[in-house]
């Protein structure tokens, strides 16, 4: 489905807007380095921000481009319904926005979400168990895990408040059928926390390949490795550590492969 074109003149994009608009292009970036793509297909949205009172606008990916050719300015910018707000040659899977604006509006807070149709994520998003503590990574991310049931292609508003509803106050999901999904404050903290969730699921899905018993950690470690409501510190380190720690390193990463996502 394309989107409604409602350009407006271009501006020069704020200082604070073009941070946001490269670390979304490296995000994307990443994620074919990874091997996270699928063709064109999935998306990754960014919050942009906006004098008080203006509506809400998002950045997202142009439909048609591969991940691996998205660039700071070729990112198109929406209003929540995902008309387009910008002169631009490439058009908008305005379905595809229904579940990031769902999150977007819902949660003021979060100012990025990601959506993958990863081999793993898709494997376990589709296993009636779900994500099972087999290992660390699992265990870090199982209790910011939620669950939503599938509805058949996303194209219906009115699935925008059960998503909604489903998600919680958790940052990350798994789409039943479909994929996953994460949410975060950042695009950093985002990247951080997909990345995590991807690789438990691809460390269980060759864990319970190999056709052997496999051993789950005593009831008291579970216990240990669950997140306290509201634990606001736990939460502080997780974001210090992807914005400080792990999204420099990325930058450095595609740096030296292929510097020109920032253009």
């Amino acid at each position: 489905m394309r989107s409604e074109r409602r350009p407006s003149p271009p501006s020069r994009p704020s200082t604070q807007e073009w941070r946001i608009r490269r670390d979304l292009a490296a995000a994307y970036r990443l994620a074919a380095l990874f091997q996270w793509d699928d063709m064109i297909g999935t998306h990754f949205s960014a919050r942009v921000p906006t004098a008080a009172g203006e509506p809400d606008q998002f950045l997202i990916n142009p439909y048609g481009m591969l991940f691996e050719e998205i660039t700071a300015s070729s990112l198109i910018k929406v209003d929540v319904d995902g008309n387009i707000l910008a002169d631009t040659a490439y058009p908008v899977n305005r379905a595809g926005f229904i579940i990031h604006s769902a999150v977007h509006m819902a949660r003021p807070e979060i100012g990025c979400v990601m959506h993958l149709h990863t081999d793993d994520g898709v494997a376990v998003s589709a296993l009636e168990e779900g994500l099972l503590p087999l290992n660390q990574s699992a265990m870090v991310v199982r209790d910011r895990v939620a669950v939503h049931e599938y509805e058949g292609i996303a194209v219906e508003p009115r699935e925008q408040a059960r998503i909604v509803a489903d998600l919680g106050d958790r940052d990350l999901m798994f789409l039943r059928n479909h994929g996953t999904l994460a949410a975060g404050r950042t695009v950093a903290e985002t990247f951080a926390s997909m990345y995590a969730l991807e690789k438990a699921c691809t460390f269980q899905v060759r864990t319970l390949s190999m056709n052997r018993p496999w051993r789950k950690p005593a009831a008291g470690i579970l216990r240990k490795m669950e997140r306290k409501p509201n634990d606001e510190r736990r939460a502080q380190v997780l974001a210090d550590y992807a914005c400080n720690a792990v999204w420099p390193a990325m930058l450095r990463k595609l740096e030296r492969i292929c510097p020109d996502y920032k253009e």
